[in-house]
């Protein structure tokens, strides 16, 4: 195993820079960020300047954009290779597609920006990677050991850091991740073909869920079977095994098949097949389509977990509303009803999706503090006296610290507790104002409110839909958000009773 000291004095000397760009104003907001640092800082205007200066002089860090005019920053990755394979590089660039940055990654790129950036994450980048090359430049006090070695050692580190990184932060439903698994093992592995195949242990079936192929028919038809006992085989061992010639009729053995797994259950298998044209799957090839499924499996892993969690708090804290609704039957159905109204007024004001899921389980739950109010105030059919509203105000917080142990739900602990805050700061509990009362807790107390004036309580009749707009209408700025109480009118009156 290959091991190097990092160097002590890696602060001794001024590390230089080569900052490669055809935009000028681009190139210099760089060098005016880097200026903040003790660096010796050059630049580029094309790929072809920036060869004939890291021919004339070695630079610990060259920044370059990918689309150059001339030499592209991906050509200049492979020059810099040839004529200084030691040097670490930062790509830029505006088109981070996959396999743009596996490619650049291949070509010795030590990581991958895209624009536009943050000066600071640039920064970042920029540190990490230098402190990084002191590795680099202390491997020639080490006899035998070639700068290649070191170069391919952190183009190995940078490949899995990206993979982990990409499906770490894989977004969407289990289509879209299984979908993103087989793009990155195709795009690792230089794949002409993939598929992701969920496994029925009872059955002993492999269903496929996501295919790449340039004819899929033909793939489903002639190409999986003969793979059958293959995976068969990736189940038995739980681990990768590569296809050999006479199980493939291919040449060369082309194909990678590995496991995904949940508890050490196999669920899925992964297979690649790379671009026949080239060599044949190699020792890094294996390691990279390990570690893809290994870092997918253990992230579907905690997702299950995580949903599960999810779903069963959910159905705990729904019995709990459910429970409210045996004292009062306007809550549960209040609370419905706010859920359905506050998501589609968020959805009109272009809520993120992720805000959408918050607001949702928020609104459902948001009077779940009045399980603590007793009965005397709680279903009251006058007026409440000044005392039995102050009671009648604690339901927020109460609802707040029954979620407090929650760690998933932070979130929407913060739209329940301030659901009842208003816009002139007059509000309850904690008297906030205007834009320190947070987005979605202000869509909900306007349509909280919406919703009580326009449904029968023991205490007062219905209002009419337009009465209850003119009410929202007459208090917009006071106690509610003009924009949210503007959204919320155009969506009702469009509404076909509304008419």
């Amino acid at each position: 195993m290959l091991q190097l000291a990092v160097s002590e004095d890696f602060g001794a000397l001024r590390k230089r820079i080569l900052v490669v760009d055809d935009d000028t104003s681009l190139r210099q907001l760089i060098i005016e960020g880097l200026s903040t640092f003790d660096y010796d800082i050059a630049e580029a205007d094309s790929g072809t300047e920036a060869i004939r200066k890291i021919e004339a002089q070695a630079y610990d860090l060259v920044i370059t954009d990918m689309m150059m005019p001339g030499m592209s920053g991906m050509e200049l990755l492979t020059r810099i290779r040839e004529v200084k394979p030691e040097t670490a590089v930062l790509v830029i660039t505006a088109y981070p597609a996959t396999h743009l940055a596996v490619t650049a990654m291949k070509k010795g790129a030590v990581d991958f920006l895209a624009k536009p950036f943050d000066i600071d994450t640039l920064l970042f980048k920029v540190s990490v990677t230098l402190q990084e090359n002191a590795i680099s430049e202390s491997s020639v006090q080490i006899p035998g050991v070639e700068p290649i070695q070191i170069v391919n050692k952190k183009e190995e580190l940078s490949l899995k850091s990206y993979i982990y990184e990409n499906i770490e932060n894989a977004a969407g439903g289990n289509e879209q991740i299984f979908q993103k698994i087989v793009d990155m093992a195709m795009q690792v592995v230089d794949g002409e073909s993939g598929a992701l195949l969920l496994y029925d242990e009872d059955e002993k079936l492999f269903h496929p869920q996501v295919i790449k192929s340039d004819d899929v028919q033909d793939y489903l038809d002639k190409k999986l079977p003969l793979l059958n006992k293959l995976f068969s085989e990736v189940v038995e061992k739980q681990q990768a095994v590569v296809a050999k010639s006479a199980e493939t009729g291919e040449f060369l053995p082309t194909i990678i098949c590995a496991p995904l797994m949940i508890r050490n259950r196999v669920f899925g298998v992964l297979t690649v097949k790379k671009d026949g044209r080239g060599p044949g799957v190699n020792r890094n090839d294996l390691q990279h389509i390990q570690s893809l499924t290994n870092r997918a499996s253990l992230n579907l892993e905690n997702k299950v977990l995580y949903e599960s969690l999810y779903v069963n708090l959910i159905e705990t804290f729904k019995s709990l509303v459910a429970s409210i609704q045996l004292r009062d039957h306007y809550t549960e159905e209040h609370s419905y009803r706010v859920m359905e109204l506050s998501l589609a007024v968020a959805e009109a004001m272009g809520c993120r999706e992720s805000d959408l899921e918050s607001l949702k389980i928020a609104a459902i739950l948001h009077d779940i503090g009045k399980i603590a109010i007793p009965d005397r105030v709680l279903l009251k059919a006058g007026r409440l006296t000044n005392d039995e509203y102050e009671i009648i105000k604690t339901h927020p917080t109460i609802g707040d610290s029954i979620l407090q142990f929650m760690v998933i739900f932070e979130n929407e602990r913060n739209i329940i507790l301030h659901h009842h805050e208003r816009w002139d700061g007059r509000g309850y509990p904690n008297g906030l104002a205007g834009k320190d009362i947070p987005f979605l807790a202000r869509i909900l107390c306007v349509v909280d409110a919406y919703d009580a004036m326009t449904n029968t309580r023991p205490y007062r009749k219905a209002m009419g839909i337009e009465d209850a707009v003119v009410e929202l209408l007459k208090n917009r700025n006071t106690q509610f958000d003009e924009k949210v109480v503007d959204c919320l009118v155009k969506l009702v009156l469009a509404q076909p009773c509304a008419s």
